[in-house]
């Protein structure tokens, strides 16, 4: 089939990579501009570099709303658009274009965890499994008939760069496999059940700020989803930003005011943790290494020299 495709960063390259070496004709290809975002930098393979690589034309755009690029896209003559990683709202104008729509892929299990920074929201979640979904694009974003989904489990110790790499193996093949179910003729594809659908915001820097009323076990999956290279969660100490950067839960309960650095164990020391923590029925979140406001990193011994004080949400 003749395909044209929508995508952008490592996922939409590496989509691209799996449909310039199928059996389909990539015949255009349409992506964003370089973003200046701190997500944008993450995971940034070029698309458009690809695409040039192979001789194959390329449009850039941030939306896809604008005549010339519908113009060009009905001169591409497209049997299917393949999307992955998209950023922004693409009309009904577009992706009803081609005679068998538009195949989206997105790196989550639907319909939960449609929108933005799937793998974050599900592992601070606590999901034992993640996943991506080739779905057909209708007027609801993220909402169209599945046609392929794959899973992989979420280890007990996985970070989100962890969950990334296990996922961004699906993308290729679950897009040639996508397209090869859809060039057979099948249209009876799984309806989404829109009672257990939920859509998710971008991560933004309030979104790293720790609150030590979280519990411990949150707050570890907090830290393991906003692990490197992502922006890393944050807290203040003596008003100072203090990035916490390994953590885990401690063996012990600390009883307590949440945010209090309470006690050595191990090779961490404790901070305590949890609305229920002044009732002695919680864990304390364990600092291993931290990154101070200058970007030095310390072993948390390093670093606490003094048992006593607090860690806070804000200066």
């Amino acid at each position: 089939m003749r395909v044209v495709m929508f995508g952008f960063q490592t996922w939409g390259h590496r989509t691209l990579q799996a449909l310039l070496a199928s059996e389909h004709e990539v015949v255009l290809v349409v992506t964003h501009p370089k973003g200046e975002g701190v997500y944008e930098k993450v995971w940034s393979d070029s698309v458009e570099d690809l695409a040039r690589e192979n001789g194959v034309e390329v449009v850039v755009r941030e939306r896809p709303e604008d005549q010339e690029l519908f113009d060009a896209l009905k001169a591409a003559e497209p049997d299917v658009i393949v999307a992955c990683n998209w950023r922004t709202w693409i009309p009904p104008q577009v992706f009803a274009l081609p005679k068998h729509g538009t195949l989206n892929v997105h790196d989550s299990l639907l319909p939960k965890y449609a929108g933005f920074s799937p793998l974050i929201w599900a592992l601070l979640n606590d999901e034992k499994e993640v996943g991506v979904t080739a779905h057909m694009m209708d007027d609801t974003l993220d909402a169209g008939d599945i046609v392929l989904q794959r899973s992989v489990p979420v280890g007990p110790r996985d970070t989100t760069a962890v969950l990334f790499e296990k996922t961004l193996e699906l993308f290729g093949p679950i897009t040639v496999d996508g397209l090869a179910e859809i060039a057979s003729g099948r249209t009876d594809f799984q309806k989404q059940d829109r009672s257990q659908a939920s859509f998710f915001h971008k991560r933004a820097e309030e979104d790293l700020r720790i609150d030590f009323t979280w519990t411990a076990e949150e707050l570890d999956r907090l830290v393991r989803a906003q692990c490197a290279p992502y922006p890393s969660a944050f807290c203040f100490h003596r008003g100072q930003r203090l990035e916490i950067i390994e953590a885990d839960v401690s063996g012990e309960v600390y009883g307590g005011t949440p945010g209090r650095i309470f006690y050595r164990e191990g090779d961490g020391v404790t901070i305590v943790a949890g609305t229920e923590a002044r009732r002695g029925k919680s864990k304390a979140l364990l600092v291993k290494k931290v990154r101070t406001a200058d970007g030095t990193e310390l072993k948390a011994h390093e670093y606490f020299k003094h048992m006593g004080g607090y860690l806070t949400s804000r200066p």
